[in-house]
């Protein structure tokens, strides 16, 4: 089966690459310019990246215009490359017949070979994403968050039915998602760039797991620290989303955004910067954090070493 992982290490490995573009145009772009916008985006960095993640709730405030095109910039994607994977940050959590419409939505729909999900609700919630007949997809579980609220709950100090063991609650969920929730082999985890101590407890709870890292440049995480963090003993295990450090690059004086030339230029620059920079980090990790990696992870991505 030609699954998200496989893709995902597939294109990681062709272009060098653990970086994510996100996708996420500001709202207040005319709404004529926002396709034009993404295409200029995509164009620049299709052999940069090894996924592009659009954020759901940036199209939907749009109204159906938004949906549109964001269905035209997921056909422009799959045209210039049909193997680059997208992920959906949906961040959708909620059971029942719900669920099962996220779940439609975000992968019969839409299409998208990943998507993030909200584990707040339990395992009903998750459970039609990470059903076996979704085994191709990815679906990552949101575990700490990048931003500083985050900690309101996550850090919440629970006991652990498993080993009656107190812990913050991202621990729990992480150990939750790797143990009990990843029959298919197919979920990661969601772990901000901003709090590299708790993603390294994260990666000792979860040796296998594939992290999605938003969170560097604007938000404050450090690249570097981040990758020591969250690097698995196969030397990667994880990839580094950016968005406005990549979109900003193409903004003029005016706070306008180009699609010239010249703009491309820029975006493809701040893309292999970025790029580069966590390849860089990669090299100087002197010992992965993971020490466990089982037969059924050793497919999992990642590493371009």
């Amino acid at each position: 089966m030609d699954t998200f992982h496989d893709r995902l290490a597939a294109v990681s490995k062709r272009n060098s690459s653990l970086l994510c573009v996100g996708l996420d145009p500001e709202p207040s772009f005319p709404l004529k310019t926002v396709l034009d916008f993404n295409k200029a985006i995509v164009e620049s960095t299709i052999d940069i990246a090894c996924a592009y993640k659009p954020n759901l709730a940036i199209y939907e405030s749009m109204g159906c215009d938004g949906l549109g095109i964001l269905e035209e910039t997921l056909g422009f994607i799959r045209d210039l490359n049909p193997d680059m994977p997208v992920i959906g940050d949906a961040k959708r959590g909620d059971i029942g017949p719900c669920a099962d419409a996220y779940a439609q939505t975000m992968f019969d729909n839409f299409n998208f070979d990943a998507v993030t999900v909200s584990p707040y609700m339990g395992y009903e919630s998750l459970e039609p994403f990470i059903h076996p007949r979704h085994a191709d997809r990815g679906v990552f579980v949101l575990c700490r968050t990048s931003n500083p609220g985050g900690a309101d709950l996550q850090e919440l100090t629970v006991i652990d039915e498993r080993d009656g063991a107190p812990k913050p609650l991202y621990e729990v969920v992480a150990g939750m998602a790797a143990n009990d929730w990843n029959a298919n082999g197919n979920v990661g985890l969601v772990v901000g760039a901003t709090v590299p101590d708790q993603m390294r407890r994260i990666r000792e709870a979860a040796p296998n797991l594939l992290f999605l890292i938003p969170g560097i440049g604007p938000q404050g995480g450090d690249l570097s620290l981040a990758v020591s963090s969250a690097v698995d003993a196969r030397g990667g295990g994880f990839v580094i989303s950016a968005s406005r450090q990549i979109m900003y690059a193409a903004q003029t004086s005016t706070r306008t955004h180009r699609t010239t030339p010249e703009a491309r230029k820029r975006i493809e620059k701040a893309a292999k910067e970025i790029r580069d920079g966590i390849n860089g980090a990669l090299e100087s990790v002197e010992e992965p954090n993971a020490l466990l990696v089982s037969d059924e992870a050793s497919r999992m991505p990642l590493s371009v070493r």
